[in-house]
Parts: structure tokens; sequence; C-alpha cells
């Protein structure tokens, strides 16, 4: 269908948009402005040695604790069938069943699996981009290219290809493209570049979450009882709004995240990271049991939340396409990011094999990944909004939903069933409208 199609960005979203791309193109070049063949690393080596994977410095939040949700997981499935054994051999961590805790406001939630992405596969940001990204470059038709993207070329209103500086140095190249698909993250000039060709840009929204975390890896002793925990503290009175969360990575480990919003911010120092492990449930008291296992702490600071509506648009160029973060990036401590640029790769897949007319804008792709980014943004903008220091914007009927919403977290701790339909559109394996079905209401109304 395509000679070649060029994809903006070696991230997630942009390796899983090339792994779909390499089934209708000739050739899928990324261009990347990380050195990708500096990070090379094979499945064995990874398997050896804890220090094999590096994050790229493209991704600053790389060192962070990240959660692969269900749907992702699921994702991951579809695109490398045999995905999950081939990273437990690699070192990926199979969690057994039942190993989870998550708590709200220091009380356990009886009903389990409790929160998204409890059951499934478990390792680093890194050593999951790292694993994927062995799997896309060896598909014969992907290469990459090294270098900077400072804007597109177009003919009348089709995108034709991209303009880019080369790693090293010298004259600015040009790179013909049928299809081009930006993958740059929530920092994406896309914006400037389609205006420089008197198209408008995408409409933006934001919430301002103010949150920091920051993140310890920890030696995890192979009888722990408890290999996942989560603690949710919400405002109210006499409390801040904090995160604690661990899970089990490659190589017998924790990662260990706390984090806080404004000015309630986590360091870098070792032991004010235990002392805030101090004031959680006794599972990350145990996992802070020795202070001597708490080396760096990362951290990491995001200001908001924010959304490009490309969907509204009244004018888009032709063979442009956008996905993962250059779309929506949301609250990163619900794990939303990996497994939302996923279903972009599938809504791709879809738009690509309904044979599209390519010299018109991509409207249904965009429709369709507006429908993945909903799911996610309702979910998390429902609780960011809440927060005492973020001032909206709040979403229409406000009151009412957060009124539903407070007797929907109390009917989970209570009813197995509601907790289950809650969980599945966190774990964005169901949309937020699910939970607008009678039974549903019915069912936490009278609990």
């Amino acid at each position: 269908m395509l000679g070649r199609a060029v994809v903006l960005g070696g991230s997630i979203a942009g390796l899983m948009a090339a792994r779909v791309l390499s089934e209708h193109a000739e050739e899928v070049l990324i261009i990347e402005r990380d050195d990708l063949a500096a990070l090379d690393v094979s499945d064995e080596r990874m398997a050896a040695d804890p220090d094999a994977v590096g994050s790229r410095p493209g991704v600053p939040q790389g060192g962070q604790l990240h959660a692969m949700l269900p749907a992702g997981q699921m994702q991951l499935e579809r695109w490398f069938p045999g995905f999950a054994e081939q990273a437990w051999a690699a070192g990926a961590v199979d969690t057994p069943p039942r190993a989870v805790r998550l708590y709200l406001n220091g009380q356990l939630n009886p009903h389990l699996p409790a929160a998204p992405g409890t059951e499934g596969t478990f390792a680093s940001r890194a050593f999951l981009e790292a694993l994927i990204r062995n799997r896309v470059l060896a598909r014969p038709n992907v290469r990459v290219r090294h270098g900077r993207v400072d804007g597109l070329t177009m003919f009348g209103d089709t995108v034709t290809g991209v303009r880019f500086q080369p790693a090293g140095g010298g004259a600015a190249l040009e790179a013909y493209a049928d299809l081009v698909v930006d993958c740059t993250g929530r920092s994406s000039h896309l914006g400037a570049w389609v205006e420089a060709h008197g198209f408008p840009r995408a409409p933006m929204r934001r919430v301002g979450i103010k949150l920091t975390y920051a993140t310890a890896r920890v030696r995890r002793p192979a009888d722990a009882d408890v290999w996942i925990a989560t603690s949710v503290v919400t405002p109210g009175p006499g409390r801040s709004a904090r995160i604690g969360f661990f899970t089990p990575i490659e190589h017998d480990r924790w990662s260990v995240l706390v984090a806080g919003y404004g000015e309630d911010k986590p360091g870098r120092d070792p032991a004010q990271f235990l002392r805030r492990m101090g004031e959680l449930p006794p599972e990350f008291r145990a996992v802070a049991a020795d202070p001597d296992q708490i080396g760096e702490v990362a951290t990491y600071h995001q200001a908001d939340s924010r959304r490009r509506d490309f969907h509204l648009l009244e004018r888009l160029p032709a063979r442009l396409l956008v996905a993962g973060d250059a779309v929506a990036s949301f609250n990163p401590t619900y794990g939303q990011g990996m497994s939302a640029a996923m279903l972009h790769a599938s809504c791709l897949s879809l738009y690509l094999r309904e044979d599209p007319d390519l010299d018109r804008p991509a409207r249904s792709y965009f429709a369709d990944v507006n429908l993945v980014v909903d799911a996610a943004w309702q979910s998390a903008a429902q609780i960011d909004v809440a927060l005492p220091h973020v001032t909206g914007p709040y979403p229409r009927g406000y009151r009412m939903t957060k009124w539903f919403s407070d007797r929907v977290v109390a009917a989970a701790r209570k009813d197995e069933r509601v907790n289950r339909d809650v969980s599945r559109v966190s774990s964005l394996l169901a949309h937020p409208k699910t939970l607008a079905r009678p039974a549903f209401l019915l069912r936490v109304l009278t609990r």
C-alpha cells in the first residue's frame, strides 16, 4: 500500500507504529534523536546483566516506575505473539496470583485483583522498550536514522516527507514519505510545523497536576509474600494527596515509587525517601526495612496532563498521523501512557486495513484515537481535578460525576463485581461509558 512510511521518534509509541506499518509499507524509516545503536542489547545479555539496559537520554522519566496495564499487555501479545514468554526468559517477572495489596487512605481493599495491571508481566520501562525495539528492528523492512526532525515537506495539502538534521552535523536532509507518523512525545513541535504550511495547531487541553515523584530500586527476596502494593491517599482533613507504589522488575528487584503534589515534593535524598515510605502501610515499611539497599533515588516532575484534540480540527494535512504522548500524556501515576500508545498502534492498523484514501485527512484514525484518549482522560482527569491545588478545567457536570464517583469508590470496597468493573475501566480494557449501564448504576446506589 505504501512505498515508504516515516515514523518520527523511536519511543514505545514510535516502535509500535513502525511494527504496524511494516505490514503495509515497503520501507519503514524511524528518525530518532537518540542513538539507538548505542542502546543495542540482546535478550541473552539482558537476562545475564542487570546493568545491560539503560534508559534513552530522550526519556527523562525512563528510570521511574512504569506499569503495563492489561490492555497494553494484550496489544503486545497481538503484535508480538509469545512476547510474555520471551520477556520472562529475558528476566521479566510473572507475578504470583494474589500477591497484591491496594490501600486507599490506609485501608486495605479486600477485593483482588484490586489495582489495574496487577496480573501479567512486570519489568522496568527500559527493559520493556529494549525487548520491543529488538523485535521491531529485526523486521527486514524497518530501519533507523539517527537525527533530529526540523519540519515537514508538503505539496498542497498533502505531507510528502520530513526535513531532518543528521546526527554528527552536515547539511539538512529531506526524506520523502507516503505517510508520516509523529511519535515525538508531549513536547512535539508538530503544531509549529503545520502552522508553517498554513494549517492550524490542534487545540490543547491541560490539567495542571504539579506532580513530583521519586523512584528507587531495592533487592527483592525470593520468599516475598507481597510482590505489588499500591497506597493512595486522597486529600482531606489532616491529609495531603500522596501515592506509593512498588512492583517487581527484572533481576530480583523492586521498583519503588513515592509521589506528591504541589509543594509536597519527594526529593533525591535516600533518607527522605525512606521517611516517606515509613509513613505508608506495612508492606512498604518491610520493603524499606534495610536502609542500605536504597541506592540512587531518581525524581521527575510533570507540571500538567495534556491532550491535543486533532479530531476537532476542520483542516488537517493528508498523509499525517500522530500517536502516543504527542496526542495525549496523562498523570503518570495511573500507568496509562505505554498502554494507550499500544492502543494507538491498533487504531493505526484499523485505519490502514480499511483501505483509506491517503490523499484525504485521516479523520477516522483520529476519531478512533480520541476514543482511546477519552477512556484514559476521563478516568484520570476526574480524579486530578479534585486535588485542592488544581483549578480546572472542570468537565461538564463535574459536581454530579464527582458525587457518583465517590459512591463508586465506596461501593467497590464492599462489592467485588463493582470493583471488577471499575478495574476494567482503569485498566483500559473497557470505556468509562460502561459504568453508565443501568445495572451498574443500580448496584452502586444500593451498596
